[in-house]
């Protein structure tokens, strides 16, 4: 059986993890600029509940579709407190909302590991990445 922990652990660089254990950013994408408030306080409070702890600055939110691409202000945010060492994980409400497309998830979310962070969802089964039609593979 292959050893996991060490695999894992390969994908980490040397000293990362400066940030205290336990620090979190929180993102989501949300369909209304009304809704920004009312999401950061439901990540916020699921992240407290675990005992993780929000930095100033590592709460974001992007306004639109999911689909919208990976060139949104608030997660280019989060990507700057990743790249920082301000947080050792991220929290979202579904892994959608860090990349929509297949492609951008597996990206994004080899980008983050590559760093060392963990990333959950607060429901992963609410909405899942979706395949495009040139992502699937025809035999």
């Amino acid at each position: 059986m292959p050893d996991t922990f060490a695999a894992f652990s390969a994908l980490i660089p040397p000293g990362a993890g400066a940030a205290p254990v336990g620090s979190v950013a929180v993102y989501a994408v949300v369909p209304s600029e009304s809704g920004r408030a009312q999401v950061l306080d439901e990540l916020r409070s699921y992240a407290a509940g675990r005992g993780w702890h929000v930095p100033a600055g590592c709460a974001a939110t992007d306004v639109g579709p999911l689909g919208a691409g990976l060139n949104r202000s608030g997660w280019r945010r989060v990507r700057r407190a990743v790249q920082a060492q301000a947080v050792t994980g991220l929290v979202v409400p579904c892994f959608a909302h860090i990349g929509y497309r297949w492609a951008d998830w597996d990206r994004e979310r080899t980008w983050l590991l590559r760093r060392g962070l963990f990333v959950m969802a607060t429901d992963p089964t609410e909405l899942h990445v979706r395949i495009s039609p040139e992502e699937v593979i025809r035999p």
